[in-house]
């Protein structure tokens, strides 16, 4: 039996209805953001953008498929209002904030990969405090009832895994392509994010109709 939170989730799941006009100037600063960094010829912060927003998709699929296959709750849920929900646990406003969010936290980094701060590599200290930081920000929303989670071992009682594979994951691959010497390196490794996702939704989306 579905939880209240993931019910009212799926009522608005794919609803064309609620779409609003404010996603056109989203999605506007979104290009507007990739834009710059690409007439600059920053491929780092690109292709670092790119690989968090990937790798978010791959969770935000797998987060799917757990209601798929419990009938109870997805591992996190977005029924809030929103202009559009694609999946059960992403709309179209995270989805675009996760696409800019990466060149945002790696304008951060220094420029010498091997610098520690406090005694860490900074690419790690970084990737862990910014975790940290995302996690902050979703019991903020929880509270408000805009994220759900249902789940007793994922939640702000039991922050760890939502540190370490809700965000923890995003920064280390996002920062790992930022790193990467050859621009080639780069996009075949974003092309295999991608890629993976594709396949996904289309198997278990369109296929399937799983999520």
């Amino acid at each position: 039996m579905p939880t209240s939170s993931a019910l009212a989730a799926m009522q608005h799941l794919r609803d064309s209805s609620s779409l609003q006009w404010y996603v056109i100037p989203l999605f506007a600063f979104v290009i507007y953001v990739y834009a710059v960094e690409i007439e600059r010829k920053n491929w780092s912060l690109v292709f670092a953008g790119l690989t968090f927003w990937g790798m978010d998709w791959f969770n935000e699929i797998w987060n799917a498929l757990v209601f798929h296959f419990t009938n109870y709750a997805p591992v996190w849920g977005a029924p809030g209002k929103s202009a559009y929900e694609i999946l059960i646990g992403l709309n179209i406003e995270i989805s675009f904030m996760f696409a800019i969010a990466g060149i945002t936290f790696a304008k951060i980094l220094p420029a010498d990969k091997k610098l520690k701060i406090l005694g860490i590599p900074n690419r790690w200290f970084f990737a862990i405090a910014n975790s940290i930081f995302c996690v902050i920000v979703e019991i903020l929303l929880h509270a408000v009832g805009a994220l759900t989670w249902d789940y007793s071992w994922w939640n702000a009682s039991a922050p760890y895994l939502i540190v370490i594979f809700g965000y923890l994951t995003f920064f280390v691959a996002s920062y790992w392509v930022f790193d990467m010497e050859k621009v080639r390196k780069k996009i075949i490794t974003t092309g295999i994010i991608f890629t993976v996702d594709l396949l996904a939704i289309i198997i278990f989306g369109f296929v399937l109709g799983w999520i």
